[in-house]
């Protein structure tokens, strides 16, 4: 049966306190919370970091079966060594996320160098995962959207691996200027690519950045809820990713792309609703 995975770019944000989890959460709270407003979320943290194997089981236990964590390859794999002579740093990400089993996507987010030429060392990389791990890419070469060579190249190095190509969909947000703080620090910060909307498997994943406004960011998604109903009727469980600048309403409107989906896909399952927050109180 298909499903729709809706989720955002962390599961803590100060601003989300009192709001859509409790005020004050001990850590390994953090996550069971948001689990109740979303299904899915980016593990940009391991970017960073590989984490150690005790607190991949923490995650674990705060979600259940149906969680998807998609976890970002660690920044030494694909930035410093570009994919080339990183068995050792592989195995350690793996082991350390091993408690994730089948909850866990290997996302391998590249650089705007790694262009066409290096296609080659990437289905190398690809072939190399193990074979029960799925796994989705995400490239920013401007040539892979431009050069339809190029993109046939990239398209072909995923099927061999079974591999997903994860578009990241900031073309809304480039409409006009930035009208605050935190759209400014995203103007100069995030990929201007084209809309990219085919789907390689059976669970394409999308990113999506609207801008701080929700009306606006709302009325950018609306080419993805047709595309993402036409997924699930072909059998596909997509996962999408909603982004703000701010990221200060970010669960609610995950959950709202899920209820809009929903409409054209009357046999999607809700999102179950998630544990009411108490009022903060003076005392």
């Amino acid at each position: 049966m298909a499903h729709l995975y809706v989720g955002c770019a962390m599961w803590t944000h100060k601003a989300w306190q009192g709001r859509f989890v409790p005020q004050s959460l001990p850590v390994k709270e953090r996550l069971r919370a948001y689990a109740g407003w979303c299904n899915a979320v980016e593990g940009n943290t391991t970017f960073y970091a590989t984490p150690t194997r005790n607190t991949v089981e923490t995650w674990a236990q705060q979600t259940d079966p149906g969680f998807r964590f998609v976890v970002k390859l660690p920044k030494i794999v694909t930035h410093e060594r570009r994919l080339v002579g990183v068995e050792a740093e592989m195995r350690a990400f793996l082991d350390a996320i091993e408690p994730l089993g089948e909850r866990a996507v290997l996302w391998t987010q590249l650089p705007s160098s790694f262009g066409p030429t290096d296609v080659n060392a990437l289905g190398r990389f690809l072939r190399r995962l193990p074979a029960e791990r799925r796994r989705a890419v995400e490239v920013r070469h401007p040539g892979f959207f431009t050069d339809a060579g190029a993109a046939s190249l990239l398209e072909g190095a995923l099927a061999d691996a079974d591999a997903e190509w994860v578009p990241f969909d900031t073309t809304v947000f480039f409409q006009r200027a930035p009208m605050s703080e935190a759209e400014q620090d995203s103007w100069h910060r995030k990929p201007r690519l084209p809309r990219r909307t085919r789907a390689l498997t059976n669970h394409p994943i999308v990113r999506y950045l609207g801008r701080d406004s929700v009306q606006e960011t709302v009325e950018g998604w609306r080419p993805w809820t047709e595309v993402v109903a036409s997924w699930l009727r072909a059998g596909r469980s997509p996962t999408v990713f909603l982004h703000t600048p701010d990221n200060n309403e970010a669960p609610a409107l995950a959950r709202r792309f899920h209820d809009e989906v929903r409409t054209l896909m009357p046999d999607l399952a809700a999102l179950p609703d998630p544990e009411p927050v108490e009022p903060a109180t003076l005392f």
